[in-house]
């Protein structure tokens, strides 16, 4: 009896429902000729579900569509639709990952000069823990119409870059659609900053519109390689020697996916992405997770120098997420022992990312990119270097706020990957690995990148960028300072608890000049120094 009964269970309702109705109308229509033409669509629609019902019951896939046949596919529908109604309706201003609803708006207001500023007071609870201020100054400083730039090259650098504070982060041609490259580099030409190509290589649509190009290799060394993979100096030479690229940057790890490789399958190689990167069409274009072209601390600044000369003498340096402490340490011991050193260093934090990782990657898997660049620039200073490299950071970075706050604890300047795609129109909508990005901007599908006008979003490019760096010196006047170079720890505070504050003097501790080469005690440092060996990056035990 209990089984007779199983079709009008909650569970199988749905199903029974649609297959009485698909027979009576079948019924109706067979009895009534005349009607049938009328009852011929709801039969379609009831015959369907129920054979939709039939296959879920029988299909072995999903547990939960054998148990609720039909009714079960509305919780896919709205899990499938989840992100868009909890953006659209849920979320708070302060909501929202990575970047909340407010930075979001705040980009898009200065990317088209919209008015970017807030009513009633701050939405931010100032007594939690984590929350942050900048102090400001009862003597502040007239706000002075300043590019703010930074000279870039060192002692054996023969062609320093002077570059702004903030520039656009490293995403290749190939993440992004062509005319997401074309506005950018164009909107960085309008407005006097930098472009990173990523390790995607130096595309047309870079060079189409003559912005400053920061040309990062990685080790697929796209653009630059034999077929077999290996470095290529002459073909490097070639391209970085065009007066379009300003700098060349090594990536030896990126903060989505630091210590991971990357595999572009076959089926994605084409013809346009095959020539850019000097790879085989109908193969698997593989970005290995280290460099064959060395393996030790010594080598790899041998051929920081190699790529110094290869250019003609530009700016050369390196991009990392810090990971093993030791292993930085190390680097910094090989630039002892050669005498030759990086004319900057880019830290990028676990934070950051445009690209796609897996989840343990993402979230558990390299150092956030306060305490990298903070660590970088001690360790710099405490072997006397820090005068002659400098730092960037890069790791969700949007505001001037965000930059400050950066600069405060050790960079020279700021990169900003996600910024930029927001001031492009997206809307993070987090589809960009599936290739189906709804505003054309990390897409290779032509029918979605037509959505991207090109000189609409050059302005919007250009507005970002410049309105960021209104704000910014809006701050630094607040703070009584008159460039940003002038920050430091002291200028920021942050709660570490409801009833205690730190400053990030405290919170961020100093090495002082050459402290490392004197034998440190600071266990920051003391037991990573020991570990370092210049000619391995595996640690002296």
């Amino acid at each position: 009896m209990e089984t007779l009964l199983i079709p009008f269970s909650p569970r199988f309702i749905v199903l029974t429902i649609c297959a009485v109705v698909t027979a009576l109308l079948i019924g109706f229509g067979i009895a009534d000729r005349k009607i049938f033409d009328i009852l011929l669509i709801p039969i379609l629609i009831f015959g369907a579900l129920t054979l939709l019902g039939v296959r879920d019951l029988l299909q072995k896939g999903h547990a939960v569509l054998r148990n609720y046949p039909i009714s079960a596919h509305m919780r896919f529908l709205l899990e499938e639709i989840r992100p868009e109604m909890r953006q659209y309706f849920f979320e708070s201003e302060k909501d929202g990952m990575p970047f909340s609803r407010d930075t979001r708006a705040v980009v898009y207001q200065r990317a088209k000069m919209q008015l970017d500023k807030r009513p009633f007071g701050t939405q931010e609870d100032v007594y939690r823990e984590g929350y942050e201020w900048m102090h400001h100054s009862v003597s502040p400083k007239a706000r002075v119409e300043e590019k703010f730039r930074v000279t870039i090259g060192g002692p054996d650098c023969t062609k320093p870059y002077l570059a702004s504070v903030f520039n656009v982060s490293a995403m290749s041609f190939g993440a992004l659609s062509p005319n997401a490259v074309r506005a950018l580099n164009a909107g960085a030409k309008r407005g006097g900053f930098a472009h990173d190509t990523g390790e995607g290589g130096v595309s047309p649509y870079h060079r189409e519109m003559g912005g400053d190009i920061i040309w990062e290799i990685g080790s697929g060394y796209f653009g630059c390689r034999h077929l077999d993979g290996t470095f290529d100096p002459d073909a490097f030479a070639r391209v970085a020697t065009e007066d379009q690229i300003k700098m060349v940057e090594l990536k030896i790890s990126q903060g989505a996916k630091p210590g991971h490789g990357g595999v572009l399958p076959a089926a994605k190689v084409s013809e346009e992405i095959s020539k850019i990167r000097g790879v085989k069409m109908g193969e698997d274009c593989i970005s290995p997770a280290s460099h064959r072209a060395f393996s030790t601390p010594i080598g790899m600044m041998q051929f920081i120098a190699e790529m110094r000369k290869l250019s003609g003498g530009k700016p050369a340096g390196f991009k990392l997420c810090i990971g093993h402490t030791w292993e930085f340490l190390a680097i910094c011991k090989a630039m002892l022992q050669t005498g030759i050193y990086p004319d900057f260093i880019v830290v990028d934090g676990n934070e950051g990312g445009t690209g796609a990782a897996p989840l343990e990657f993402m979230d558990h898997l390299g150092m956030p990119m306060r305490e990298g660049v903070n660590f970088v620039h001690n360790a710099l200073v405490g072997i006397n270097a820090r005068d002659r490299i400098r730092i960037g950071a890069s790791g969700k970075v949007a505001t001037a706020f965000d930059m400050a706050r950066a600069m405060a604890i050790g960079a020279d300047w700021c990169n900003s990957a996600r910024g930029f795609m927001f001031s492009l129109g997206c809307i993070q909508s987090l589809s960009c690995h599936t290739d189906r990005c709804p505003t054309g901007v990390a897409t290779q599908d032509p029918t979605r990148a037509r959505a991207l006008y090109v000189p609409l979003k050059i302005d919007r490019v250009h507005n970002y960028h410049h309105a960021t760096l209104h704000s910014l010196s809006e701050l630094i006047a607040a703070a009584g300072l008159e460039h940003p170079q002038e920050l430091r720890p002291i200028h920021f505070t942050q709660r570490t608890s409801t009833t205690e504050v730190k400053s990030f003097a405290q919170l961020y501790p100093a090495l002082r000049p050459g402290e490392l080469l004197e034998g440190t005690e600071d266990p920051r440092f003391r037991d990573a120094w020991r570990m370092a060996r210049a000619d391995s990056f595996q640690p002296a035990m």
